[in-house]
């Protein structure tokens, strides 16, 4: 596994900066990372729960893409199982954690877990199958372990 250091939040206003911003398509492509992906992800859930993620979070993240100029192809842009995998982890998480924290302090300590990182999806697949066209178009089972 890659040793990274997470980019932190430093309040709960620049979550929700991101979150309303992604939800309007208005957050600049370059402010779109990993560390926004899953603190957007983390306050749909805790935030905004009139918004059915499991059903709602692919057209968004689609959309998104698509307004900042990007595609959704068999190469780049939106990725199911990615984001299935990411979602279930931040949920993993979730279901752990002391929710009474402020927002913020919630994702920076998601940031630095194992579901937070970069390459935890790794730890159920192998690189090829996780990279495939079928696992970008569709969520496809893990082959190297069964997700929590």
């Amino acid at each position: 596994m890659t040793d990274y250091r997470p980019r932190l939040f430093a309040s709960d206003a620049d979550i929700e900066h991101v979150g309303e911003r992604f939800l309007a398509r208005a957050l600049p492509k370059e402010e779109w990372t990993h560390e926004a992906h899953l603190a957007t992800t983390t306050w749909l859930l805790l935030r905004r729960p009139q918004i059915d993620v499991d059903r709602e979070l692919p057209g968004f993240i689609r959309r998104y893409n698509e307004s900042v100029g990007g595609v959704n192809s068999d190469t780049e842009g939106y990725h199911e199982t990615i984001t299935r995998v990411f979602l279930a982890g931040v949920r993993l998480f979730l279901s752990e954690a002391d929710r009474t924290e402020p927002l913020h302090e919630l994702v920076n300590q998601l940031l630095l877990s194992p579901m937070g990182r970069r390459d935890w999806p790794l730890r159920f697949y192998t690189r090829e199958r996780l990279l495939s066209v079928e696992a970008r178009r569709e969520f496809v089972r893990p082959d190297i372990a069964a997700l929590p």
